[in-house]
């Protein structure tokens, strides 16, 4: 058995797959947890495809405008698709290309795990807030509290072995609220706070859920043969029979730490 090839480039994968299934329901989370206001101006760092920034945009409304940021050139060019209202521009979240002071709230979600230098990162999005600005950064919790996830990850292990179960394990690397502090201290931000938010992983099959694990290339994107790729989808059927839900499709949870802060300065 091989995978059937993807008409679908790796941002096209993760915006019909993944967004759906992961993503598009920590949106309203994040923009609440940085206080998104009607009429605010706000940038998203690592917006991919949009589901965040379009989240926001739907917040702040006429009055307000959104700025989504990315590295990556094809995540872009789906996010553009979305809506042209919103700026879409591409950048590093080390080096954003924006002024000092000049939004009222920054919002980032699932990026921060992957930036090269994640204190650094956080300077410059506190940078471009304005004084008073709220900070809003989501990032993966420990794989430990995402069963299904879990459960596939040891799967990964025991026929693969570990370095191919770390692959997977990548976005979770900063899921541990401390690790997160010491971050935010070596940053500078000495007021930030970390929260654990509940949410939910839905694919409409287990098939379903590890094609696309297969197909991502931040994770085992290019790790699995097409033989060892037919073991993992037979396998996967029996570890993760106990979150499959009526109808076949597969859901467990999957809670992320959200670090919120606010730059000095009247609010």
């Amino acid at each position: 058995m091989t995978a059937p090839e993807s008409p679908l480039g790796p941002a096209e994968v993760y915006d019909a797959h993944f967004v759906p299934a992961l993503f598009a329901q920590w949106g309203p989370v994040v923009a609440a947890d940085a206080s998104v206001r009607a009429g605010n101006h706000v940038l998203d760092v690592a917006c991919g495809t949009g589901a965040l920034t379009l989240a926001v945009a739907s917040i702040v409304g006429p009055a307000g405008s959104v700025v989504g940021l990315d590295a990556n050139p094809e995540m872009l060019d789906v996010a553009r698709k979305k809506d042209t209202r919103i700026e879409w521009l591409e950048g590093a979240a080390e080096a954003l290309p924006l002024a000092d002071d000049s939004f009222d709230a920054v919002v980032s979600q699932f990026g921060l795990m992957f930036f090269q230098d994640r204190p650094q990162a956080l300077r410059e999005m506190m940078r471009v807030l304005k004084p008073g600005g709220r900070l809003a950064v989501a990032v993966c919790d420990s794989v430990d509290n995402s069963p299904g996830y879990s459960a596939f990850a040891q799967l990964l292990d025991r026929l693969f072995g570990r370095e191919v179960g770390d692959a997977f394990r990548a976005p979770f690397v900063l899921g541990d609220a401390k690790q997160l502090q010491d971050i935010c201290r070596e940053a500078g931000i000495g007021n930030a706070k970390v929260a654990r938010r509940n949410g939910r992983v839905r694919f409409h099959s287990i098939d379903a859920l590890v094609s696309t694990e297969r197909a991502c290339v931040w994770t085992l994107g290019g790790v699995l043969t097409d033989d060892q790729f037919a073991r993992i989808l037979k396998e996967s059927q029996t570890v993760l029979q106990p979150f499959v839900i009526d109808g076949g499709a597969i859901e467990f949870d999957m809670p992320a730490l959200i670090v919120m802060a606010q730059k000095a300065g009247p609010a």
